[in-house]
């Protein structure tokens, strides 16, 4: 066996180059989201992130076109699992009102101040002065409220699009809200959230 073959295989054999660059995009896009949440959007530089990631600071534009570029890209990615979550646990529900209401009940396990929220928050208000930021999450929230859309549509909703955009609103208001009074509960607010989701005309089924 040749030494090259040496490198690449075996239970003792060093990672490729490749591989080695992918290591240290993830560890950069990983670090990029923990600091968003941690210092806010505006306040992670490049020498901050290489050293909490553990690699040399020339690395951060060697894997990415900037430092802008990394962040809008580290908060896509963590955002996107959350989202499709959500999706799962609409269409999970039995109706379109069941759905919502299981919506706002999973928020209640966030603070608003906890790190997933808070990434959410530098992100959106990131994206009011990133225009790629801004484009790049239109498309993943419409595709989310999209989802919604075609739940209340398929329950018969005069207005689908109206809807998913009312219950979009609501979840992410109640976010907002709980990072500046935490003792809002879901509960308080479940009957008119339901409500977003049942077609005036035709109420709640029985």
């Amino acid at each position: 066996m040749s030494k090259a073959n040496d490198q690449t295989t075996g239970p003792t054999a060093r990672p490729t180059a490749a591989a080695r660059g992918r290591e240290v995009r993830r560890k950069l896009l990983a670090t990029a989201a923990v600091l968003i949440s941690e210092a806010g959007w505006n306040a992670v530089t490049t020498r901050t992130l290489a050293e909490r990631a553990g690699v040399r600071s020339g690395l951060v534009h060697y894997h990415f076109e900037s430092l802008p570029a990394l962040l809008r890209q580290a908060a896509l990615d963590a955002m996107r699992p959350a989202l499709d979550e959500a999706v799962s646990v609409f269409t999970a529900a039995p109706t379109p009102a069941d759905g919502a209401e299981a919506l706002l009940a999973a928020l209640d396990r966030y603070t608003g101040r906890d790190p997933e929220s808070l990434l959410f928050t530098e992100a959106y208000l990131a994206a009011t002065r990133d225009e790629m930021l801004r484009a790049r999450l239109a498309e993943m929230t419409g595709r989310f409220r999209a989802r919604l859309a075609a739940g209340a549509e398929r329950a018969g909703h005069r207005d689908p699009e109206a809807a998913a955009t009312a219950l979009m609103a609501v979840l992410d208001g109640f976010l907002l809200h709980k990072a500046l009074d935490p003792g809002l509960s879901a509960a308080r607010i479940t009957p008119l959230v339901r409500g977003l989701m049942t077609d005036p005309s035709k109420g709640e089924p029985p």
